[in-house]
């Protein structure tokens, strides 16, 4: 629980902050240039006041509209898995407040991030364009899971939990292309990744996590 008094943004080393977290990293990350962009990004400009204090805090954050942002351990194992070598154009599913977009924006040439939810898709654009990340947008989602009109995409990352791995998900992926997914059920998934090879699509399980549910076709019925 948070404690009931914040401190003043000013009197955090913010910088400081987000050094020590990538250095407890290093263990589990060898991504060298995801440790480079994680020393980069600002992860208290994508949160609420309430929660700027705990930015790099190795947790997960409430963002608004119940939703929250992933523990940064869980991002940086997600990503890693990708295998961005900075020319690739990459969809992003579930955006929330625009944290993982930025870093994917540091990694990629282009990034198109997905969020269901208007309030958090409109906070995160700004954010983004407030700190310079051109390369990097956030559209609201449609009907369809993921951004059909501009696919293919060299790499796929879903920060929701699906029931399975979505089949519009893996269509929207280039040859060669990578998918990283949470699958399972409401109460747990394991991080699936799946590549799109020639002699058709291999899967690999990364572990167990937990993330909120992937709502729409293909995924999980908001009602339930």
């Amino acid at each position: 629980m948070s404690p009931p008094d914040h401190p003043n943004d000013a009197a955090i080393d913010f910088e400081a902050r987000r050094r020590s977290l990538v250095a407890s990293l290093r263990s589990e990350i060898h991504d060298q240039r995801l440790l480079e962009a994680m020393t980069k990004v600002p992860r208290e400009a994508f949160l609420t006041p309430d929660q700027k204090p705990y930015a790099y805090e190795d947790r997960p954050l409430q963002i608004g509209h119940g939703q929250t942002t992933s523990q940064p351990t869980m991002i940086a194992l997600m990503l890693q898995e990708l295998r961005l070598t900075g020319d690739e154009k990459v969809l992003e599913v579930g955006a929330g407040a625009g944290y993982q977009t930025a870093l994917l924006a540091e990694l990629a040439r282009k990034v198109i991030g997905v969020e269901l939810i208007p309030g958090l898709a409109e906070r995160a654009q700004r954010v983004l364009e407030e700190l310079g990340y051109a390369n990097a947008r956030i559209e609201l989602a449609g009907e369809s899971i993921g951004w059909p009109a501009e696919a293919p995409y060299d790499a796929i990352v879903v920060a929701a939990a699906a029931p399975r791995i979505p089949t519009s998900l893996v269509r929207q992926l280039a040859p060669g292309g990578r998918l990283a997914i949470p699958v399972g059920d409401r109460r747990g998934q394991e991080l699936m990744v799946a590549e799109r090879l020639p002699e058709g699509v291999t899967v690999k399980r990364k572990g167990a996590c937990s993330f909120v549910p992937l709502l729409g076709k293909e995924a999980f019925n908001a009602s339930i």
